[in-house]
């Protein structure tokens, strides 16, 4: 979490870092833990392409992930959802607990995260949770892509 901050700090990005009891492990939990409209939650994924891995932060509002469209989106033929341990190998994290900022791998970002003032999200800990806006994801990360409203890129 302390790379978290740093990051932010050093951008100067206005953020806050919530602390909460329990992990949070869904959107539907983290909108209710925080008060927030589930669209504002946003879970980071790690994604595969062979060898190689993306992080997808992706509103909560989603329900489920449409691997196949992603894939379209970066011009890959298959992506899935790396394992646990491959999570840990790319990014240093806990699956479940991946920082929206730190990370250091390339970014997919949900479009529909925009229509909100600001985003809670993963800091690195399971038991704090990042708020900031939703544009300061892309002065921080390395933004590939973007998945539009309709799943598309």
């Amino acid at each position: 979490m302390e790379n978290v901050r740093k990051i932010l700090e050093e951008q100067r990005i206005s953020f806050d870092i919530i602390r909460h009891k329990q992990p949070i492990r869904t959107a539907k939990e983290g909108a209710h833990a925080l008060g927030i409209d589930i669209g504002q939650t946003a879970p980071a994924l790690v994604l595969k392409a062979d060898d190689e891995y993306v992080v997808l932060i992706i509103s909560g509002a989603r329900g489920r992930i449409d691997v196949e469209a992603a894939a379209r989106i970066l011009g890959r033929g298959k992506l899935t959802l790396a394992s646990r341990h491959e999570v840990r190998e790319a990014t240093g994290y806990e699956a479940g607990a991946i920082p929206l900022v730190g990370h250091r791998l390339p970014c997919l970002v949900d479009k529909l995260l925009y229509q909100y003032p600001c985003i809670y999200g993963g800091t690195g800990e399971p038991a704090s949770t990042l708020k900031l806006n939703p544009r300061d994801l892309s002065k921080v990360n390395h933004v590939i892509a973007y998945l539009d409203a309709d799943g598309t890129g």
